[in-house]
């Protein structure tokens, strides 16, 4: 695939203040970057859910069928996975249900998976390493 991948960022909301940096050394290695759901409006989701769980649940069938119609026309996705802080307890290298959905699409789809930090320790862990995703450690020059 090399250089000019198409690349999909996946995350949870809580690492979108993350996005642009990764985003301009993606940029500056010549890939075309798309952003994750919602990243325009990052409050939609609560928008939604104050209209009664009828809406939210359109909302989120909605997302997750806009996810798959992107992650078919990417050469990659790279999932960003902080550590996020909740509740005063930590969750290292964190991804979320829609993050590990859209992890599957892409591994459904035969595209590369790139994960900025390790998988995280967890229920999934077996299932995200069947996914076999490139671990960057950081390192976004590794993404080719």
């Amino acid at each position: 695939m090399g250089d000019n991948m198409k690349i999909l960022l996946i995350c949870s909301k809580n690492f979108y203040g993350n996005i642009p940096k990764i985003e301009e050394e993606l940029k500056n290695n010549n890939h075309e970057v798309f952003m994750p759901n919602c990243y325009d409006d990052p409050s939609v989701e609560d928008k939604m859910r104050k209209l009664g769980k009828e809406k939210h649940a359109e909302f989120k069938a909605k997302m997750f069928k806009r996810s798959e119609d992107l992650i078919s026309n990417m050469d990659a996705v790279l999932v960003l996975n902080f550590d996020k802080e909740k509740d005063g307890k930590v969750y290292k290298n964190y991804i979320g249900g829609a993050t590990f959905l859209e992890m599957y699409d892409a591994f459904r789809f035969n595209k590369k998976i790139y994960l900025y930090n390790d998988i995280p320790e967890g229920m999934l862990f077996d299932e995200i390493e069947g996914f076999s995703p490139i671990i960057l450690n950081g390192n976004i020059s590794e993404v080719k």
